[in-house]
């Protein structure tokens, strides 16, 4: 999930995020934490499409989180990924 989708919420609460391996999974955190989520915010946990997510190419974790979007060479809009199992990173197609 994005950083600036995080703002707001405790540390113990990203950490609670983090562990979820669902999206389905944090959707239920949310609503157990009395925490309202933003329309931006509903959207990302709740897919927003029909992408897949991707899996870790180091550990081949499904639990990837987006950190950010930004725009690689050529204009090419890439998400910048985060296992929360092993904690690397790397690029995508966004």
């Amino acid at each position: 999930m994005r950083k600036e989708l995080l703002e707001g919420l405790s540390e113990e609460q990203i950490a609670k995020i983090r562990a979820c391996k669902s999206q389905e999974e944090i959707l239920q955190l949310a609503k157990k934490e009395g925490v309202k989520l933003s329309e931006e915010q509903l959207e990302a946990v709740s897919g927003g499409g029909c992408a897949a997510k991707p899996k870790c190419p180091f550990c081949k974790s499904e639990r990837a989180l987006t950190l950010k979007y930004c725009t690689g060479e050529g204009g090419c809009p890439l998400k910048l990924m985060e296992c929360a199992d092993c904690k690397k990173t790397w690029y995508t197609d966004a």
